[in-house]
């Protein structure tokens, strides 16, 4: 046959459609020409893939061969189109049985011996190749990864050799297997933490809520160290959060599947670009917002970052989505991230140190701090205080709780969250605030007050009721009382700052 066609999977954001591969050879002078939109990576397909087939003991055609990406206004990119191809040129030069084709997906990286290389993207493709009665062939460790959807039929191939054996009936590809996965881990512990009580407790109250958190001190009073324990009092991630997760890092090659459901921890550095951090790209990629999907984005030295940097954050704090759009495509990222971040209180980093070492006057520490604006310090619901610690505090042993005994206090307050609104208390609209979250008699004259006096905006008056409703979950109280409000108020006082 002189026309063959094969199936695969581009990706376009989080989406994998569907890539049909069309191969056709005619007579004249020998030439392979690759049409159908592929950027550079897919057309050094055609030298991988000559090179490959006749190193596995094929005959490549001297034909003018003509290898179409269908449809093709969408972008084509990496080399996961490799295997389809010269699946498809062997099977229109009758080298392989060509009517096998339509019962497989196909996606994979030739090497040049014929080797499958892994692909990323595995598991992003294999959710969506779900149903459609298909089997899917991939290389050996993306198999293993896709075989953790847990849903379609994945097999494993390490070569084209092998792949040409199963399509002939001569052998049969394996089942993948999806790999054993790692228990959550849940460490460092909290309890290595020396005094900081109240950032203790803030970090509790992030972790039930998934609330952001900013926290303010100066250098080696342990914000970090505070920030590396948070994923340790979150539970473990269920199948489908764990899936969404696993998906976005597949898109760029860092997942690994013995990590499946451990929350992702990301920590950029300040010099990241608005690119790195919310995604973009041509076409586009996901950033580490969307890499730190159903995880923790902690952001240190907050200040250094670029102001225009920081404000791309806004809509994803409140959305819990990034819609990147470029002239030519449109990509959409999951990112519900819960962000952690960290700053000195001056730039000197040692204002109200009981050391007395800081030299920054009020309008030094103004402008410092107003490196972070007002719309954005709006969306953060917790913002602390982490003061030095004195020596005796540092010289004593770690006594507080383990992040065991907190975890299990957050497990039960988003038990609560559950089962009353589906959803985490830092993601309530504003209609189901004053649902969830009305206050007490009390509380709300006490609101009242903090509002007047503090001259806290619409934003930030959700914001406390939200901590304070999670507060109270962490409390087993279904009312939100006074305590809880003003406790949640005392949260904002960076703010005021």
């Amino acid at each position: 046959m002189a026309l063959a066609i094969a199936y695969s999977r581009g990706l376009d954001g989080l989406n994998a459609p569907p890539v049909i591969v069309e191969v056709h050879l005619a007579s004249g002078l020998p030439c392979f020409t690759l049409v159908g939109l592929p950027d550079t990576e897919v057309k050094e397909a055609r030298d991988r893939v000559r090179a490959a087939i006749i190193n596995s003991g094929f005959e490549f055609p001297s034909k003018r061969i003509t290898v179409n990406l269908a449809p093709a206004d969408l972008p084509k990119e990496s080399g996961r189109f490799d295997l389809p191809i010269a699946l498809g040129i062997l099977a229109a030069s009758n080298q392989t049985p060509g009517k096998a084709l339509a019962d497989y997906e196909f996606a994979g990286e030739l090497s040049l011996s014929g080797e499958l290389r892994p692909i990323r993207g595995a598991l992003a493709m294999a959710l969506q190749t779900a149903g459609n009665g298909k089997a899917f062939i991939l290389p050996e460790a993306s198999a293993r990864e896709a075989a953790l959807t847990g849903s379609g039929e994945i097999l494993s191939a390490r070569s084209l050799l092998e792949v040409c054996a199963h399509l002939a009936g001569q052998s049969t590809l394996p089942q993948a297997a999806a790999v054993d996965r790692e228990k959550p881990a849940f460490s460092p512990d909290l309890a290595e933490v020396r005094g900081q009580t109240q950032a203790k407790r803030a970090l509790e109250i992030a972790a039930a809520g998934k609330h952001s958190l900013l926290m303010v001190g100066p250098p080696g009073s342990g914000k970090s160290m505070l920030a590396a324990r948070l994923p340790g009092l979150m539970p473990a991630l269920d199948s489908a959060t764990a899936k969404s997760s696993a998906a976005v890092l597949s898109l760029i090659g860092q997942f690994r599947p013995e990590a499946f459901g451990v929350r992702p921890y990301r920590q950029p550095h300040h010099t990241a670009s608005a690119v790195a951090l919310v995604g973009g790209g041509n076409p586009p990629r996901p950033g580490e917002i969307s890499l730190a999907h159903q995880g923790v984005l902690f952001l240190d030295e907050l200040t250094e970052f670029d102001r225009k940097v920081l404000e791309t954050l806004r809509e994803p704090l409140e959305t819990g989505r990034i819609h990147i759009a470029r002239a030519a495509r449109q990509a959409e990222f999951p990112a519900e991230f819960q962000l952690v971040a960290a700053m000195n209180p001056c730039s000197c980093g040692y204002s109200g140190h009981s050391n007395g070492k800081c030299r920054c006057t009020p309008d030094q520490i103004a402008k410092y701090r107003s490196k972070l604006s007002g719309p954005f310090l709006d969306r953060i619901d917790l913002l602390i205080e982490v003061p030095a610690l004195p020596a005796d505090a540092l010289a004593g042993k770690p006594d507080g709780e383990t992040s065991a005994a907190v975890r299990a206090r957050v497990e039960a307050a988003q038990e609560r969250q559950q089962a009353r609104q589906q959803k985490p208390n830092a993601r309530l609209s504003a209609a189901e605030v004053d649902a969830c979250c009305t206050p007490d008699e009390a509380g709300s004259k006490l609101l009242k007050q903090a509002t007047t006096q503090l001259d806290l905006s619409a934003r930030a008056w959700h914001r406390i009721l939200k901590v304070a409703r999670t507060i109270a979950d962490l409390a087993g109280s279904d009312t939100v009382r006074a305590p809880h409000v003003a406790e949640a108020i005392q949260y904002r006082r960076f703010a005021r700052g």
